[in-house]
């Protein structure tokens, strides 16, 4: 029997009561969305169908990337992906994953689901590891796969690193998810970049378990906007003013007693001074519009990740906590 539990299927975002007005709980760009690429989707044909082979797209992203289009593999989100490889792994025999912990839940449920057990990186047939990681932010060196294992490297936040670089991933997959770093979370649309020494095998297992036109028009049109230089620029455009608001909530977060982890993207975890924690997070969403993620979920019991907002919520979240008893 697997041994790897699914966490609850968590997530930030609207809930119940709808959008909240400062909404740290999720990891979009603040300072989204990106102009050109959300008119680009506005103006998206949903009345036809997509290339079912996205010819033009794959060789978009491959320029972006510097490869040939045959190492492009869309998907229709990252949990998707994330869910296919881990299907793929396992029909070519693979039984042991390596999922980060804190990280993203999606590794353990998509193991789980195909009855796979948790395992040292050294002796897994599928390695996950993110650069910046889900939910400290924090970089790290992946870890030397075992010979036939495949890796992948969730880059959903590299556009938003806001110090440091992207360690080297010699034989693994990337992973990109670019609506977070547009500001376009709404939009569902990936896709992985296969490494130089991707074996036949695996590359034929994941196309064999794609569904048709995984991705819409509407996720067509942000990928390929994604893939324009002024939308490349205006990610990087982005950063200096994202690290000015880190540092402001930063220092906001700890002047209330707050022991915040360092990290290098656009957002953090902290542990906040509560004694019940799930009060808290409730009196902040329902009394006064601000939602925070709890990050137990995410292997972080006690502790909340914040993304990083402009000063005008930073400022909400201290006047709530200035009237929680």
């Amino acid at each position: 029997m697997a041994d790897v539990m699914p966490s609850a299927f968590e997530h930030g975002g609207p809930d119940a009561l709808g959008a909240a007005e400062h909404d740290f709980s999720t990891n979009a760009n603040a300072l989204g969305p990106c102009p050109q690429v959300q008119a680009a989707v506005q103006r998206a044909d949903a009345c036809r169908y997509p290339d079912p082979a996205y010819g033009a797209l794959r060789e978009r992203l491959a320029d972006l990337h510097g490869v040939q289009p045959t190492r492009i593999h869309v998907a229709a989100s990252g949990s998707e992906f994330i869910m296919r490889m881990t299907a793929a792994v396992r029909r070519l025999g693979g039984q042991g994953v390596h999922a980060p912990r804190p990280g993203y839940g999606d590794y353990a449920r998509a193991a789980a689901a195909f009855g796979m057990a948790s395992a040292p990186a050294r002796e897994a047939h599928l390695v996950w590891h993110g650069d910046p990681a889900s939910p400290t932010g924090q970089s790290s060196a992946p870890p030397q796969l075992a010979p036939r294992a495949a890796g992948v490297v969730d880059m959903a936040y590299a556009p938003l690193r806001l110090e440091g670089t992207t360690a080297k991933a010699e034989g693994y997959w990337q992973l990109w998810t670019p609506n977070k770093a547009l500001g376009l979370t709404g939009v569902r649309a990936a896709y992985a970049v296969a490494p130089a020494t991707a074996g036949e095998s695996l590359v034929q297992a994941l196309d064999a378990l794609m569904p048709s036109w995984p991705i819409g028009s509407h996720g067509v049109a942000m990928l390929q906007g994604w893939a324009e230089p002024h939308a490349q620029q205006w990610v990087r455009d982005c950063l200096p003013v994202l690290r000015e608001w880190k540092l402001r909530q930063l220092l906001l977060c700890e002047s209330l007693g707050w022991t915040c982890l360092p990290g290098n993207a656009s957002f953090f975890c902290a542990q906040p001074r509560a004694n019940d924690l799930s009060a808290l997070l409730l009196h902040l969403r329902a009394a006064h519009g601000v939602k925070l993620r709890d990050a137990t979920s995410l292997g972080l019991p006690g502790q909340v990740r914040l993304n990083v907002l402009p000063p005008v919520s930073q400022d909400a979240l201290h006047q709530a906590l200035v009237h929680w008893r």
